[in-house]
């Protein structure tokens, strides 16, 4: 299977071969499976106190005629605080029992519990090559409510990486026909639910994905461009390329890029 390039005006300039990793079938329950091993090892840990409902002076006695005791006075049998003695009269308040005010709770979040899914290393690189091989299966990314330029699927020479100014690669990629798509990416959203409250107000679109062969000046040229990123070859992961594991992004692969996945055997 061949892959057509442009280069940055927008003309193809060339064919290359794909590697095997293109060759994988699509596996959406694999792929899922990944996404959410890399979500839960982002989760953090949570708990109440161990202390919380504990912290109050509280007296159960299992004998009938102890003092102080409540046994034989009609009442339930539930740890209680003195808040008035009279003699051998008390006043109780029952405290401490998961039914009582201000008692603790029967069945609290524990800090100690693990959210980190696993994954089988055989079964991870699977699926991200079966992501990778359906980034060019049109259908798949139109999921995602992506709009693809004309003569999608195609790449891109590898000059793409020199870019510097965020304003020179916005101009390039219009000139690959993505213009479209990076106005659908402006839109930014009011989340609904509490998490407005906690410092995620606004939800905004994920949009183009450019994959390289290593680190270089478009990364910075990209940071300012809403819902567009630019990722590593080797930090590929399934969540990348399948956020929420909802169809396939819309991704654009750099020339160093597949020959680097070629030639280095990656997630083989």
């Amino acid at each position: 299977m061949k892959l057509k390039m442009k280069d940055l005006s927008g003309k193809v300039v060339k064919e290359i071969s794909l590697p095997p990793q293109f060759d994988e079938p699509y596996r959406p329950d694999l792929i899922t499976r990944s996404v959410l091993a890399i979500q839960s090892h982002r989760r953090q840990p949570y708990g109440a106190s161990p202390l919380a409902g504990k912290q109050q002076v509280s007296w159960l006695s299992k004998r009938r005629r102890d003092y102080k005791g409540s046994y034989g006075r009609g009442i339930s049998r539930v740890p209680r605080k003195t808040l008035l003695r009279r003699g051998s009269q008390f006043y109780w308040v029952a405290t401490f029992a998961p039914g009582t005010v201000g008692g603790r709770r029967a069945h609290p979040p524990k800090v100690e519990k693990i959210w980190a899914e696993k994954i089988n290393d055989k079964e991870r690189r699977k699926a991200i090559r079966s992501a990778i091989a359906s980034t060019l299966n049109a259908d798949l990314v139109k999921i995602r409510n992506h709009i693809l330029p004309n003569g999608w699927p195609f790449g891109v020479v590898d000059e793409i990486k020199q870019i510097e100014k965020t304003k020179e690669l916005v101009k390039v990629l219009q000139n690959l026909g993505f213009e479209k798509e990076l106005e659908r990416a402006k839109e930014k959203k009011i989340r609904a639910g509490k998490g407005k409250m906690r410092g995620r107000r606004y939800k905004r679109k994920k949009s183009l994905l450019i994959v390289v062969d290593s680190k270089d000046k478009v990364f910075n040229a990209a940071k300012n461009i809403p819902g567009v990123d630019v990722v590593e070859i080797r930090n590929l992961n399934a969540e990348l390329l399948s956020p929420g594991a909802h169809g396939i992004r819309l991704t654009l692969w750099t020339e160093g890029a597949l020959e680097k996945l070629n030639n280095d055997k990656l997630f083989i």
